[in-house]
């Protein structure tokens, strides 16, 4: 048992392998009432269940929601939950019975990868002890000494001997001589990809810079990268790793800022209609949208090059899989109609549409204009290609005004007109 620090009461100590040892001291103060994991665990055990959230706990599943008032817990009853964590730590630290601690969730990042691609570590081994190229442990050759280690040219990408990368099979390249004639070992793990991408902002600024990665003056000019402009996946990789090395090269004093990105937006995904049939189970029989509630059925994508609208060409259909070329279907009025669905346009759902075909018939500016229309940057939004009619009549009504279809090119060198000016300006000021 554990003795509960404020009532004295025995608390009963369990061991579960979904609490993580690495996180503070490797014990945790379970709450059945109010973590999900606490409650299904003691749900299976019948350890007892203390209510601490009043009404708003009803027996059959934690209260997940952080904004509520707390009950029945001496005095911190009546606080919402942040209030009585505080005051928790307050008398804890009060009575000498603990301290408050910052636990981060920031891990050590692994930097090596056992694969050919990526930038080589500058490093040799002499009797197994790492020294860096440069180093007079390393005793190397001036011409040895040179950034960046450039990767070997190779037949095959095979692992090497021992779990190594593919660069411990290229002996030529693995094995140096320093300047007394020893026998020295290049180090055969290569960098991962964010150790280009987590500063590759900071090169452009000065790219040919062979003595600093970039000038300080250079990055006092363009300082911060002022519009970034990525996915979410990127918050917890790219983004996060940029933001270290940036503030690592700050703390060092290589940059006057320690911040990569002015601001960041996240764009938001272009779904697809999808198309689905509906086949009664475990027969190749396939049932019209409007039929499926008579049948248990279940539901399978199928390629929306093959549907229009949303009736399905039943041969196609049979030709597009091997397995559906003996499909029966049960028509509605002589059409067999998929049912719609939107959702993430995916190969896996096959939904995705060709924008070289939008291309082709519209062309480029079309395309790229009518994605601007469809709503503001951040907004995930399903592609629909009923409004690019009219803006491609839009482009071609702007085209006419500098290029006449039987005279050709009309725009001019000369002097603009005073009436020509007018209405500039006019335009300009609206």
């Amino acid at each position: 048992y554990a003795l509960h620090p404020f009532s004295g009461k025995k608390i009963p100590v369990w061991i579960s392998e979904y609490v993580l040892a690495g996180y503070g001291t490797g014990a945790i103060m379970a709450v059945p009432s109010g973590d999900d994991r606490d409650h299904a665990f003691a749900r299976h055990f019948n350890i007892p269940i203390t209510n601490i959230f009043g009404d708003r706990y009803t027996g059959d599943a934690a209260v997940s929601d952080k904004n509520v008032t707390i009950s029945g817990s001496d005095f911190v009853t009546g606080m919402d939950v942040k209030a009585a964590a505080a005051a928790v730590l307050n008398a804890l630290e009060a009575e000498q019975l603990g301290t408050r601690k910052i636990n981060y969730r920031l891990r050590d990042a692994g930097f090596s990868r056992q694969r050919y691609w990526g930038e080589p570590f500058p490093i040799v081994y002499r009797n197994n002890v790492p020294y860096a190229i440069d180093e007079p442990g390393a005793n190397l050759p001036e011409a040895l000494q040179q950034l960046p280690v450039e990767l070997p040219h190779v037949e095959n990408y095979k692992p090497g001997p021992e779990g190594e990368g593919p660069l411990a099979n290229v002996t030529d390249w693995l094995l140096v001589k320093d300047n007394d004639g020893a026998t020295l070992k290049r180090e055969t793990n290569t960098m991962p990809g964010y150790a280009g991408s987590s500063w590759y902002f900071l090169r452009y600024m000065d790219p040919n810079n062979e003595v600093d990665f970039s000038d300080r003056k250079a990055t006092d000019y363009w300082n911060q990268v002022d519009l970034y402009i990525g996915g979410t996946e990127h918050a917890v990789g790219h983004l996060l790793y940029s933001r270290m090395w940036t503030k690592a090269l700050h703390d060092l004093g290589y940059l006057s800022f320690d911040e990569p990105f002015k601001r960041l937006v996240n764009q938001g995904m272009i779904g697809g209609s999808s198309r689905l049939v509906y086949r009664i189970s475990g027969t190749n029989k396939f049932v019209s949208a409007g039929l499926k509630d008579n049948y248990a059925t279940d539901e399978i994508h199928v390629d929306v090059n093959i549907v229009d609208g949303v009736e399905l060409d039943v041969e196609q259909f049979r030709k597009w899989r091997e397995e559906y070329e003996d499909a029966e279907f049960e028509l509605e009025n002589g059409k067999m109609i998929c049912g719609t669905v939107l959702e993430k346009m995916s190969k896996r759902y096959y939904n995705v549409v060709n924008p070289d075909d939008i291309v082709n018939q519209y062309g480029a500016d079309t395309f790229r204009m009518y994605e601007m229309f469809l709503g503001p940057i951040e907004m995930s939004k399903p592609w629909d290609t009923k409004g690019i009619e009219g803006v491609h009549r839009f482009l071609k009504k702007f085209w006419r005004l500098f290029n006449d279809e039987q005279k050709g090119w009309i725009v001019t060198d000369e002097k603009a007109t005073d009436a020509e000016l007018k209405t500039l300006h006019k335009t300009i000021k609206k």
